[in-house]
């Protein structure tokens, strides 16, 4: 369970919309997810991974990119806007920032929920009100997806709020392989005899491997949530279709072709000798026995192609095992990244979705279905930069764009914990056990809380996410580190859904990783 990086230590009270997310696990630590467990200074799944530009710098009419020959000066940025619930929770017209906090301000209405920013009226229902309706886009991707709600009048655009989905579908492919792994090694090992059970096992018609799937179900999550806070009419999504041969070809194929392999009417060894003349491609010895080595471990993603394989010396093999080559050899990382072309799994793992998000989709409501070509030629001409949510809100039959939303809310899929209650060394021996119990005092870990110390060493008002302890001890994790207080002193502002939060600017260009 991520915590929320937003809780600054001030006394004013929570404004909406706070930068809100922790970038590691606080009841699993040192457990990273997607998007990494390191701390850095921009906001995780900033990267869109399709070639994007980077961002250049507002000028003063709020253009953020250069625009292309003959395109307009480009879509206005507003403030995202805030989703209004009517008295029985029915969703109104989503209203802008300044009039929710007039709203607030006069008792009008009330704090729903924390991130995304909602609030409740207490004096109107939807009869008397005046309902539009918005729209959705959804850009799927395979690490990240784009979800942008929009009004539409007569094919024009204008953009209300926007969410940049991180798929933790890298995570669950890990976790599932380490889990077999294990039961592979009770098998082995002088233990108990464990029969394989894979025989008796048999797949569905449209079954989907749990990292595909659940790229799915989280995408048709967040358009659930979104059509409770919002009165969604129609959903745009983008269905695109990769040829993946032809990419891996470079080239386009017909008939037969589709049929050969990367090296049709070769063999792999004989190809190989001959590509880097016997010599090892690390230290370059000739004349010694050559194994074939992985640019990109296996253990790490790597695959078989023959665009990942080179040849190794025996010692040179054995020394690099499964480390990176830019660990392993750094001052020839460049000539040997150049063999490599660029994997596929990203363009497989949309190709595989694709009709079962739109199944999904269409079966809650209208679902109107675009191509990437289109999208790609609405962005251009409306000069909206590269990125996901942008996408989305040029999803599928479009005139124009006017507005667009300057702050996108960043929601990386974190999960809700684990099962496992013991912690274990480097050795694999237990060295903590944590109780059965996740609950105490009506709080778990994870959720948004701000904690009013009266007096001590952490003295103010601290809003971040909690971990809870037996001994009624909490710790909230803020901007500033860690603070400690008794469970007396927190409110909940808003329990742990399984996701951590953040805002960034749109089309902001992800940091470098370190």
């Amino acid at each position: 369970m991520a915590t929320f990086r937003a809780g600054q230590k001030t006394h004013p009270a929570v404004l909406p919309q706070q930068l809100a997310l922790e970038l590691w696990a606080a009841d699993i630590p040192r457990i990273g997810n997607e998007t990494g467990p390191q701390r850095r200074s921009a906001a995780p799944g900033t990267e869109h991974g399709r070639g994007e530009t980077a961002r250049r710098a507002p000028a003063p009419g709020g253009v953020t990119t250069e625009p292309p020959a003959g395109a307009g000066a480009g879509p206005c940025e507003r403030h995202p806007a805030v989703f209004v619930l009517d008295k029985h929770g029915t969703p109104l017209q989503p209203t802008t920032p300044a009039r929710a906090r007039k709203l607030l301000k006069s008792g009008r209405a009330v704090a729903h929920r924390h991130t995304p920013f909602v609030i409740r009226l207490g004096d109107r229902t939807a009869a008397d009100s005046t309902v539009d309706g918005v729209e959705l886009g959804v850009d799927p991707g395979s690490k990240h997806t784009g979800v942008a709600v929009f009004t539409a009048v007569a094919g024009e655009r204008r953009g209300r709020y926007s969410v940049q989905l991180d798929h933790r579908g890298a995570v669950i492919r890990k976790k599932l392989e380490q889990r077999a792994a294990y039961r592979r090694g009770r098998r082995t090992r002088n233990l108990r005899y464990r029969a394989p059970r894979f025989l008796s096992r048999t797949r569905p018609q449209g079954w989907l491997a749990p990292s595909l799937r659940h790229r799915v179900e989280t995408t048709v999550s967040w358009v659930d949530r979104l059509t409770r806070w919002a009165p969604v009419r129609a959903v745009h999504v983008e269905r695109a279709a990769f040829d993946i041969h032809a990419i891996s070809a470079g080239r386009p194929l017909e008939g037969a072709e589709y049929q050969h392999g990367t090296l049709h009417g070769t063999e792999v060894r004989e190809y190989l000798l001959a590509k880097f003349g016997r010599a090892c491609i690390y230290c370059g010895i000739t004349g010694v026995p050559l194994n074939i080595d992985h640019v990109r471990p296996r253990s790490r993603g790597g695959s078989d192609r023959v665009s990942n394989l080179v040849l190794a010396c025996i010692p040179c093999n054995e020394h690099k095992s499964n480390r990176p080559v830019e660990e392993f050899a750094p001052k020839r990382a460049a000539e040997v990244l150049k063999r490599a072309k660029a994997p596929l799994r990203d363009a497989a793992a949309v190709n595989a979705t694709r009709w079962a998000l739109w199944r999904a989709l269409d079966s809650r409501m209208p679902t109107h279905v675009g191509s990437g070509g289109r999208t790609k030629w609405n962005r251009t001409r409306t000069s909206l930069t590269k990125t996901h949510t942008l996408d989305a809100l040029a999803v599928g039959k479009l005139d124009t764009v006017t507005e667009t939303v300057g702050q996108v809310l960043v929601a990386g899929c974190t999960g809700r914990g684990t099962y496992a209650r013991t912690r274990t060394d480097k050795h694999g021996f237990p060295r903590l056990r944590l109780p059965r119990q996740k609950q105490f005092f009506g709080f778990q870990t994870g959720d948004l809380v701000r904690a009013v110390v009266p007096t001590g060493k952490y003295t103010g008002t601290h809003t971040g996410r909690v971990a809870v302890r037996a001994s009624g001890s909490f710790a909230v994790r803020t901007t500033h580190g860690l603070a400690t207080a008794r469970h007396r002193y927190f409110t909940v502002l808003q329990r742990a859904d399984g996701y951590a939060y953040t805002t960034q600017p749109e089309g902001e260009p992800r940091a470098a990783r370190p």
